[in-house]
């Protein structure tokens, strides 16, 4: 007789969406946006949502953003469009990408370490890393699903059902072509694993991986938006090959960690400690899949299904993981797609799991706890303190906020209705695709635009006060310093009049544009 407190399947199989559920979903709105990197791909779905234009990313009105392609910037803003603007509707693209590599890293399991589909999923949901990206808001989770998505096309071409090998190999390059869409060449890492497979695995279990509408539906997801983008403005081919590619992995990847021993420093730690709690267990399997290796070769022309499982995943570690060390720009997040191989080695490790409840329970707790904490951290990033600070000293309406030779906060997009603008006292070269800059100060100040905000450090104000004299405005400041910047409005500057020891036809005195006399001007309305 069948246990009567026992749940019946389907009542566990509720229990385990619940679970994943609420690792997805828990304080997935409780931290505001932080910039640089929150900022920046939410500002950008947003000009694309008000806009109605989903082919040009642009971080300005008059500027592109180009370092990505543009599916994540899509997914935020369907996201932002359908649920409103707010941090969790920004970040629910991550938390779906989160539950779909769960599911895909159990169906992948059905074939690489069979009977253990439940504890691979568990194994990728609770390690420090996938857990820790779900709140964040990256073109890292969307690539690592896409990637999840063709490599299981894969792994069901080769290890599941022959009659259904073509169809499977469709659903491989409709992935690699979604996370080309995604972030470009890194989609490309996992094909050093799979022809590794294919060129020195068992040939009898040959592919038709080349047939003719796998290729070009990949040719078109990955490569039809840069197409189009790059017919109408040729000069971007240069800047995606030079600046987005040859700089990042040859070049002085753009200062992140690019010293010869950058990669120690970066991606050890992040296996390390990112597959927590599992670490022990994944260097153990890894020691075992050694061993195997040693044998390998001489047998690989007739290699059991189990074996070439063991070699899939551990060059599917290996080889995107070499790559990354190589290249120059090294940063956490980009190790994050490599979670998927750890999550199947966690699992195929001979000893059978054993889930020591109480202690994976804290543990998620804890790294639940740290993502409410993470709300109240006090971080010059946090975009929603910069927008409060800004309606609390508007005179007005605030329609553009420019960030002046400083890190412009396009976080504020979000919680202001109003453009993000970074410009620069000298002039950027404005062919450059890549400029940190918008346009220069005074071309922004001479524009006369209704509604701006200017933000600056304290030291840079009484420099661009006067450049504004110069050109017959007036700087005024709004309210305290805050985070050592100035806020202020830019306004015609009224003539002083002649006073009675002017000769005749003497023109007036120049509008004063020293520090002083712009902090003892009170703040005006902005003429909008």
């Amino acid at each position: 007789m069948p246990d009567a407190a026992a749940p019946s399947p389907t009542t566990r199989r509720l229990l385990w969406v619940g679970f994943y559920l609420l690792l997805a979903f828990s304080f997935l709105g409780s931290r505001p946006i932080w910039d640089p990197d929150e900022g920046r791909y939410t500002n950008v779905a947003l000009h694309m949502l008000e806009r109605g234009d989903f082919i040009h990313p642009m971080r300005s009105d008059e500027v592109g953003h180009w370092t990505k392609p543009p599916l994540t910037y899509w997914a935020i803003a369907a996201s932002i469009g359908t649920f409103g603007r707010n941090a969790w509707a920004a970040r629910l693209p991550a938390a779906l990408a989160f539950l779909a590599c769960v599911f895909l890293v159990g169906r992948m399991a059905r074939r690489l370490a069979p009977g253990r589909e439940g504890f691979a999923s568990l194994a990728f949901a609770t390690m420090t890393m996938p857990l820790g990206a779900v709140a964040l808001i990256t073109t890292d989770y969307l690539l690592t699903a896409m990637l999840a998505l063709g490599m299981w096309g894969y792994v069901e071409a080769r290890f599941g059902d022959p009659s259904r090998s073509r169809r499977r190999a469709l659903l491989m390059w409709v992935g690699f072509g979604l996370a080309f869409l995604t972030k470009g060449p890194p989609a490309l890492l996992p094909w050093l694993a799979i022809a590794a497979l294919e060129l020195f695995g068992n040939r009898r279990r040959g592919l038709p991986l080349f047939a003719l509408e796998g290729p070009l539906l990949f040719g078109v997801l990955a490569f039809g938006w840069f197409a189009l983008v790059t017919v109408e403005q040729p000069a971007l081919l240069n800047y995606f090959l030079g600046q987005e590619v040859a700089k990042r992995i040859a070049g002085d990847g753009f200062g992140r960690n690019s010293q010869w021993y950058g990669w120690l420093l970066v991606y050890a730690p992040t296996v390390l400690l990112g597959s927590l709690p599992w670490t022990w267990r994944l260097l153990k399997s890894l020691g075992e899949t050694t061993g195997m290796l040693r044998g390998w070769w001489a047998r690989r022309t007739d290699a059991s299904l189990a074996d070439e499982a063991r070699l899939l995943t551990l060059a599917w570690l290996a080889l995107p993981l070499l790559v990354l060390c190589l290249a120059s720009s090294r940063l956490p997040l980009y190790a994050l797609p490599l979670f998927l191989p750890i999550a199947l080695i966690v699992a195929q490790y001979s000893t059978k799991p054993r889930v020591w409840w109480p202690r994976l329970l804290t543990w998620v707790a804890g790294l639940l706890a740290l993502r409410l904490l993470a709300a109240h951290w006090p971080t010059s990033g946090n975009a929603e303190e910069w927008a409060n600070e800004i309606i609390a000293r508007a005179p007005g309406p605030v329609h553009e906020v420019v960030f002046v030779d400083d890190k412009p906060r396009y976080g504020v997009h979000l919680y202001i209705d109003a453009e993000v603008e970074k410009v620069a006292l000298k002039s950027p070269d404005m062919s450059d695709f890549g400029r940190i800059a918008d346009h220069s100060f005074v071309t922004e100040v001479l524009e006369r635009e209704p509604g701006v905000l200017y933000v600056a450090e304290s030291k840079h104000y009484p420099r661009l006060a006067r450049a504004a004299a110069r050109v017959g405005m007036e700087a005024r400041l709004l309210g305290e310093p805050h985070r050592g910047r100035r806020f202020f409005i830019v306004v015609p500057a009224k003539p002083v009049p002649a006073g009675p020891d002017d000769a005749p036809g003497t023109p007036a005195s120049e509008p004063a544009s020293g520090p002083a006399s712009q902090a003892e001007a009170p703040p005006e309305p902005n003429p909008a």
